[in-house]
């Protein structure tokens, strides 16, 4: 990897000559598309004067056959036939812009299709008007890309740094995945998977829903290959970015490799490869972000396709996607049939919120629950914190496969890695940390062994899955015909909606009379019963209500009744329980309460061990069960570090105070 720094550094150099028109922010839209044009034409140089020729040849032909023989010609999946390379760009410095214009459209159309994604024309127009472009042109001409100097993965690194340095302030996870992590993640997706590093000629599928620059891609056909040469990817990928975009596709260009498979959009909304399914799926979705802007289309499959659909298990709170692109992978797996036995395996890095965020019911833990009860969740994996460039948070490596193996089915392993690190002698934005290939060997190791340790607990599905259960407790009210009870009636929405009209005109206005005679006949019967007594029977106490104003020819319908019973009314835990039209206990809403009862328990057992002696009249309302799954990681590999004795802390004390007086001495003399 000597190159890749060394390279970075100088195209940072070339950037800051932007300076003044350009703000450092906005480096990345001149330094990237000028690094891939002259990655292009190194790779290019080799055959120029040759596909130049056959150009004359069959400068006739439509130019998709065009294009496939120059092609063969280029030795490579694209080509160009403008008379210009960077060296005789520089020959003609008056009419640069046209000139380059010039060459980068003889580029054949799947080069040129990549260009014109990074909107380079504005540029070009920009850097002319300030007299620019001859200048960075001379200085990215100084650069050797040829692949035999810098090699594809080293370009990936160069791209992958630059993009870093131009967006700092990214989204956490945008753009870049550390290497190592990549590795990592590489390394647990193809562990438990003998064939792909040992059948001689084995090709597979792997996928990337979120593929930025194609640093995923390219450390999993790298690791691959140092262990089974003869194995190989076909990969593809989907980036909403234009600019990681254009590189990922031109990256896949050079290496001769399907540049169909790298698709332009955004995933959740329009899925590149919707009747697709692959081998094997890797991916860093952004944390934290909301997806609003295609809230529409998710729930419309959502409501529409259900479980046939990608989102079919449940739709997370509005400013997270993550457990969207889990579900959006999960629904690429291969199915597990007698031609494919091993079905599909996942590795997604998320943030530790679709661990555990949302409640028994809501989307997130419906999401949870689908993928644990139907066994998809092999391994989850705790990285350490400040790994990443963009943000210093803790991130999470799930693994899930759709055909575990025997001793894996029904469980759940959580390997603890937070603690393999090492510090790094020069932070990178947030990035402090860094994993050296002794720890991506032990985590691997750890998960490998399957064997509970410091590091690893076993669980089954269960485990993390709980009833929640809603405990109530019956209402108890007293009822007074007090002035003070009898007032707070007008604050009752029914009877003060009665001296109101939604009617116009005289309709109205004899509507508004009518209601405050009524109110007025209403109280004047309260008043009538006025006394100091203290009723703690609803049942006995309504009949009495309804009596009064039955003997004052009233008749109000139940809304307005529930109206003077409820300002009539106050708690009073030594009153009856109020009981419904079929005897049964009413419950108080300020009473209610929940419980979360772990699956393997019986909610009875628990309810009366636990509820029971402290609330004897209480009861679980059934109907309102729900099933929650959340996985506490930090929970089960928590280590309890008692507190020191009041006597060992006061000690400590006394002897800096004695150490500090001594010194003052010294001090004073």
């Amino acid at each position: 990897m000597k190159n890749f720094q060394e390279k970075v550094s100088f195209i940072w150099t070339i950037a800051e000559i932007l300076r003044g028109p350009y703000k450092k922010e906005e480096y990345g839209k001149v330094a990237l598309p000028m690094a891939v044009l002259r990655r292009f034409d190194c790779v290019l140089a080799d055959t120029k004067v040759e596909v130049l020729a056959q150009h004359e040849k069959f400068k006739h032909l439509p130019q998709e056959s065009r294009d496939e023989i120059l092609n063969r010609v280029a030795k490579q999946n694209f080509s160009n036939v403008s008379k210009y390379d960077f060296t005789k760009l520089l020959n003609d410095s008056d009419n640069i812009a046209d000139n380059l214009r010039d060459y980068i459209n003889g580029f054949s159309k799947s080069a040129r299709d990549i260009i014109e994604y990074f909107d380079f024309d504005k540029q070009i127009e920009k850097m002319d008007r300030n007299n620019l472009l001859y200048l960075v042109v001379k200085r990215f001409s100084e650069i050797e890309l040829h692949p035999d100097t810098v090699s594809n993965m080293e370009m990936g690194y160069i791209f992958e740094e630059l993009i870093r340095r131009f967006s700092e302030d990214g989204e956490a996870g945008d753009h870049y995945t550390p290497r190592e992590v990549i590795r990592l993640m590489v390394s647990l997706l193809f562990n438990e998977d003998t064939e792909i590093l040992t059948k001689p000629g084995i090709t597979q599928t792997l996928y990337d829903s979120c593929v930025g620059t194609g640093g995923m891609g390219s450390v999993a056909q790298e690791y691959l290959r140092e262990l089974n040469p003869t194995a190989n990817f076909e990969f593809f990928g989907q980036e909403i970015n234009e600019e990681s975009y254009a590189i990922c596709k031109a990256d896949i260009l050079i290496k001769g490799e399907e540049a169909k498979n790298i698709a332009f959009g955004n995933t959740l909304s329009h899925d590149a490869f919707p009747n697709k399914s692959f081998d094997y799926m890797i991916t860093n979705p952004p944390y934290g972000v909301e997806w609003k802007p295609v809230e529409q289309v998710v729930k419309d499959e959502h409501e529409n396709k259900g479980l046939n659909g990608r989102f079919g298990a449940g739709l997370p709170r509005i400013n997270d996607g993550q457990l969207l692109f889990l579900q959006h992978l999960v629904s690429k797996m291969k199915p597990v049939t007698p031609e494919n036995p091993k079905g599909s395996r996942i590795a997604i890095i998320m943030n530790g919120s679709p661990l555990f965020t949302g409640d028994a019911g809501s989307g997130e833990s419906e999401i949870r629950r689908y993928m644990i009860e139907n066994d998809l969740v092999e391994s989850i994996v705790a990285m350490p914190d400040q790994l990443f460039y963009n943000t210093p948070i803790s991130t999470y490596i799930w693994i899930l496969a759709n055909n575990k193996d025997p001793f894996r089915k029904g469980k759940i392993q959580l390997v603890n890695g937070a603690s393999f690190y090492r510090k790094m002698k020069k932070s990178l934005g947030n990035k402090r940390h860094e994993l050296a290939p002794e720890h991506i060997d032990e985590i691997v190791r750890i998960y490998g062994s399957l064997k509970e340790s410091e590091h690893c607990k076993i669980f089954d599905n269960e485990d993390f899955g709980y009833r929640k259960i809603t405990v109530e407790r019956p209402l108890r009210l007293n009822f007074q015909i007090s002035e003070k009870r009898i007032n707070e009636l007008a604050n009752q929405t029914a009877f003060s909606n009665l001296s109101t009209s939604k009617k116009r005109g005289q309709a109205g206005l004899d509507e508004i009379e009518a209601g405050k005679k009524l109110q007025k006949q209403i109280i004047d019967t309260l008043h009538s019963l006025k006394d100091i007594n203290i009723y703690k029977n609803r049942e006995d106490f309504t009949k009495k209500i309804k009596k009064a104003l039955k003997d004052h020819a009233l008749t109000i319908p139940a809304p307005l009744l529930k109206a003077i019973m409820a300002a009539l009314a106050e708690k009073d835990e030594t009153a009856d329980i109020c009981r419904d039209s079929k005897g049964n206990p009413e419950p108080d809403p300020d009473l209610r309460d929940t419980e979360n009862v772990p699956l393997k328990e019986d909610i009875h057992e628990y309810f009366e061990r636990e509820v029971k002696p402290y609330a004897s009249d209480a009861w679980v309302d059934e109907a309102k069960t729900k099933i929650g799954y959340e996985i506490l990681f930090v929970r089960y590999f928590f280590n309890h570090i008692p507190l020191r004795s009041s006597e060992e802390i006061i000690g400590e004390v006394k002897a800096l105070e004695t150490t500090i007086l001594e010194k003052l001495k010294k001090v004073l003399g």
